[in-house]
C-alpha cells in the first residue's frame, strides 16, 4: 500500500470536525452584539464580559455545555433564537473563545 496513502488515513482518522461547523460565526457575533451578551458578562466579570469564556472556572467545557448555556442565556434576555441561531451564536463563541474540536 501507497505510505502517503497509509498517512492521509491516520491523519484523517485523528482529525476532529468543528462541532458547530454549520454556524456562521459572523452572524454569531452580530446577535451577541444585538442582545448585548456582555452586558450580563461584564457585571459577573468585574467590566471584562470575555473574561467569563476563558476564566479557569469556566461551567463550559464541552460543546454540549455550550448548547445547555446558550439557552439559558437566551431565556435570560428573552430571545426566541431559532435553532440556526443558536448553532452561530455557539460558531461564533467556539471560534474566538472556546475552541472546541
Amino acid at each position: 500500500m501507497n505510505k502517503f496513502f497509509i498517512i492521509f488515513l491516520l491523519l484523517c482518522s485523528t482529525t476532529q470536525a468543528d462541532p458547530f461547523a454549520d454556524g456562521q460565526p459572523e452572524t454569531g457575533k452580530k446577535l451577541f452584539d444585538k442582545y448585548k451578551c456582555n452586558s450580563c458578562h461584564n457585571g459577573k466579570m468585574g467590566g471584562d464580559g470575555n473574561a467569563i469564556f476563558t476564566r479557569p472556572n469556566r461551567k463550559v467545557t464541552d460543546p454540549q455545555q455550550l448548547t445547555a448555556q446558550i439557552n439559558v442565556c437566551a431565556s435570560n434576555v428573552g430571545a426566541n433564537f431559532s435553532t440556526q441561531e443558536k448553532l452561530d451564536l455557539a460558531a461564533y463563541l467556539n471560534k474566538h473563545f472556546y475552541k472546541f474540536k
